[in-house]
């Protein structure tokens, strides 16, 4: 007697293992044009490969640090301290230079208002409510 064909099942797992995972990239543009405000010349297509792959390589680091701050901290997600910690480790603040300052310093209006929330009154800076 002929029996009826069954379909063989599909490993579950062969799907996601034939996709390839690629890793976020900061934009060339955004990379360019940042390096080039402060180096304020042109720069080579070789030099610029260079600035890209030293600043993926400097994202890289800078989230893996901040990752073990935060698991060093029993926490899930990365705060301000964290960030703070990471920049007082690297030189960027100290004592003299508060990271408040720094972000005043370099910021837009925009992200400074995020960074720092106050509430502006006339001539008054009201620190927000807690």
């Amino acid at each position: 007697p002929l029996q009826p064909l069954q379909a063989k099942p599909v490993p579950k797992g062969s799907r996601a293992s034939r996709r390839k995972t690629c890793e976020p990239e900061i934009a060339r543009s955004l990379i360019k044009k940042i390096f080039s405000h402060y180096a304020k010349m042109p720069v080579a297509r070789r030099a610029f490969k260079i600035v890209e792959k030293c600043a993926t390589r400097y994202f890289k680091q800078l989230s893996s640090d901040l990752e073990a701050y935060t698991t060093h901290a029993r926490r899930k997600t990365v705060e301000k301290a964290d960030l703070e910690v990471l920049m007082r480790r690297q030189g960027l603040v100290t004592d003299k230079m508060p990271l408040h300052v720094l972000i005043e310093r370099y910021l837009p209006l925009e992200y400074r208002k995020l960074l720092i929330p106050m509430a502006v009154s006339g001539n008054k800076v009201i620190p927000p409510c807690k």
